[in-house]
């Protein structure tokens, strides 16, 4: 969740994931296949950052 929220802003072009394990590579890969967020989802999100 916290790639996609990275990527979803427009002035962030690449993230730089660091992995200790192939099971946490995995999981970052996973994380590529679904980058958008509903805008309720977005909302929850800014209000939990403040």
């Amino acid at each position: 969740m916290a790639l996609a929220w990275l990527l979803a802003h427009e002035g962030v072009t690449s993230v730089i994931v660091g992995a200790s394990s192939v099971s946490q590579l995995d999981s970052n890969l996973d994380a590529a296949s679904n980058l958008t967020f509903t805008e309720a989802e977005m909302n929850e999100i800014n209000q939990i950052l403040g």
